[in-house]
């Protein structure tokens, strides 16, 4: 017999969940994690490298891409390719246009 989770499971996949709810709830997995608020804290500081948030929240280099790549497709960082290093910087207006989306999409009120 399934467990209950596994059958909530179950039923959430059937459902139609909007794509721009699911948009929205992408860009929340994204800051769900506490390496990646850390390493927007260190961007909100200026750009940096992969290697300046390795040496900043204490991760490997490629696990550091890793969350970067989360970052990115949620629209929150851009990277810049220059020579050798990427550059990651905070996407401009990331944060107003995610918090002015929210308010539109749950009808809530500013």
């Amino acid at each position: 017999m399934p467990s209950p989770a596994r059958i909530r499971g179950t039923i959430a996949s059937v459902v139609d969940q909007p794509a721009d709810l699911r948009a929205l709830r992408d860009v929340h997995k994204a800051l769900a994690d506490v390496n990646r608020l850390r390493m927007i804290r260190r961007l909100a500081a200026g750009a940096a490298t992969v290697g300046d948030l390795a040496e900043t929240v204490g991760l490997s280099q490629p696990l550091v891409s890793w969350h970067v790549s989360r970052l990115r497709a949620a629209g929150i960082v851009e990277t810049r390719r220059t020579g050798r290093e990427t550059r990651i910087a905070i996407r401009a207006g990331a944060f107003s246009e995610l918090a002015v989306r929210e308010r539109e999409l749950l009808g809530v009120e500013a």
